[in-house]
């Protein structure tokens, strides 16, 4: 007789155990409970089940527990609710849901994977029957058989993470006036604020009413009103500002709980008790780079979690390599991805960093459906150490960041990025490939090749009536130009020396950094001193301003925007 392995969960965590146990242990058996009726769902995939891109719900469960029991031979028992862990008689008390019934299941080893729970804040008009989590099948099959009543035209997501922003694209897809609300200043928290002004951009230009900096205050009927007293017609609300683990078990089990809140487990992903594992969104996990806890819900993880916890319980070994965190999102005609640390979490964790912003085609021009690929590569400095990235655009930024990430994994620095060897086509990319351009651009900074100033500090250059000198060819200029800018094209600049001075900063920028980034360099052998490229240049900047000045209404600083 095998072992018998009970597992409290089951999604993505829960059932890969399961899986994998199975193909350890055929004589296993092998047990899951679930509180909801599904088990094996897609949940990542559930946002897009409000737009019809998945036009069944019932197509979100990917495996029902006939199936599993058929073809794996593992039994799910949905509908049952596990109430408690008894430790010391090894075994769990589980109500079924269905029938009432309460009863005692023993084990040989027992994993938990309850993930996470939706926040909802005690605020007033919460309890509303207009008001949504998104956490299973179940909930967003409530959600859109609610809104596709005739009297819902406006809905409000509350959160600016993963799940509202994909809630708030799928909802604005099938005609609902949709407003997000995010309490702090950007949504998308794994990009800088630069990188999110792109996303910021996209969203209001496909109609979205996207409240920065504000929070939920009171729902009411057929409003919602914000912590400024602005109301917003709201017909529906879901609910989205974040998850936390859950712990419950674990806790009234005396398992140890973490200093991030959730449920501690060592390098095999066991517990306090040596029979009791746990894996998923409920758990803590050490961060790679900074070599602090952190808590990661992605499914990516979570999966590699389930297969390290089942191995051990057959004694193969496992090398732990922490979580650095990627994960990508598309935004209705943007690709976004990041891995690894941007600028807040590498000032948080106290490690000197700094930053290059390129922004070269992800594909040879001449090739149709060529696009500018924003991105951002962040290296540790003085090593060259490779910390994190981050990418937009509409074509491949997930296979650019996915680069990064294993570049990340195995320890690499911007002198391995400069000589990765990757697959070229003009129909696929560059022979010198974002990241390998990335690196070069970083390097020249790192050793000190020439300065640069990012997007950010622009409005503060202008505004300061600095010298800034526009590379680009007089009709680009023409179209559109930093107010303050003097157009000195890079095809005419050695002949027109004497109109840039040498006692004061010359700042330079083209349309994306290329052409500045030539200028700067001969003119500092042509005996300037003090000359600076603007990283990111013309679309960088006009992307970065773009946002606040729409809903600010402040002073802007180019003639014209140009996004192309």
């Amino acid at each position: 007789m095998g072992k018998r392995i009970l597992i409290v969960g089951g999604v993505a965590g829960g059932a890969s155990v399961a899986a994998r146990a199975r193909r350890l242990d055929e004589h296993a058996e092998v047990i899951m409970f679930e509180r909801g009726p599904h088990v094996s769902f897609s949940n990542c995939a559930l946002p897009f089940h409000l737009s019809g891109i998945v036009e069944n719900s019932d197509d979100l469960v990917l495996m029902n527990p006939n199936q599993f029991k058929k073809q794996y031979n593992i039994e799910a028992r949905v509908n049952s609710e596990v109430l408690k862990v008894n430790r010391e008689e090894k075994t769990i008390t589980i109500k079924n849901l269905t029938s009432g019934e309460v009863y005692d299941e023993g084990y040989d080893e027992l994993v938990l994977s309850p993930g996470a729970n939706p926040i909802v804040p005690p605020l007033e008009g919460i309890e509303r029957s207009n008001v949504f989590t998104v956490r299973n099948v179940v909930d967003i099959a409530k959600l859109n058989a609610f809104v596709q009543q005739k009297e819902v035209k406006n809905v409000a997501v509350i959160g600016g993470g993963f799940i509202g922003v994909e809630v708030a694209e799928n909802l604005r897809l099938a005609d609902y006036n949709v407003s997000l609300v995010e309490f702090n200043n950007q949504i998308m928290a794994p990009f800088d604020y630069d990188m999110a002004q792109i996303l910021h951009k996209e969203m209001i230009d496909k109609g979205v009413q996207l409240i920065l900096s504000n929070g939920l205050a009171k729902v009411g009927d057929g409003y919602i009103e914000l912590q400024s007293g602005r109301k917003v017609d709201a017909e529906a609300v879901v609910m989205a500002i974040g998850v936390k683990p859950e712990t419950t078990l674990a806790t009234e089990a005396g398992l140890e709980i973490g200093t991030t809140g959730g449920i501690k487990v060592d390098h095999n992903y066991l517990t306090s008790d040596p029979h009791i594992y746990a894996v998923g969104d409920a758990i803590e996990v050490f961060h790679r780079l900074t070599h602090e806890p952190t808590r990661l819900a992605l499914a990516g993880p979570a999966q590699r979690q389930a297969r390290a916890a089942a191995d051990h319980m057959y004694g193969i070994p496992h090398r732990n390599t922490g979580v650095i965190g990627s994960s990508c999102i598309h935004v209705f005609e943007q690709n976004a991805a990041a891995t690894g640390l941007n600028e807040k979490d590498a000032q948080k964790a106290g490690i000197s960093y700094d930053f290059v912003y390129v922004i070269p085609g992800d594909k040879v021009g001449l090739m149709p459906d060529s696009n500018p690929i924003h991105f951002k590569l962040l290296y540790e400095y003085p090593t060259g150490r490779i910390l994190g990235a981050q990418a937009i655009g509409k074509g491949n930024v997930d296979k650019r960041v996915d680069v990064i990430a294993a570049m990340i994994t195995m320890g690499g620095t911007l002198e391995d990025l400069k000589e990765l060897e990757l697959c070229y086509s003009p129909m696929f990319g560059t022979a010198k490939d974002v990241v390998n351009f990335a690196a070069l651009v970083s390097l020249n900074i790192l050793n000190g090749q020439f300065r640069q100033v990012p997007v950010s500090k622009v409005r503060e250059l202008v505004e300061g009536n600095a010298f800034i000198m526009d590379a680009r060819e007089k009709h680009e200029y023409e179209a559109g130009h930093l107010i303050n800018a003097v157009n000195i094209p890079l095809s005419e600049f050695r002949e027109r020396l004497d109109e840039i001075p040498h006692d004061q900063p010359v700042y330079v920028h083209c349309r994306s950094g290329q052409r500045s980034y030539n200028a700067v360099m001969a003119l500092q052998h042509l005996g300037y001193t003090n000359v600076i490229n603007i990283s990111g240049s013309y679309l960088g900047i006009c992307l970065y301003e773009y946002f606040n000045d729409q809903v600010t209404g402040r002073d802007k600083i180019v003639t014209a925007y140009n996004f192309k």
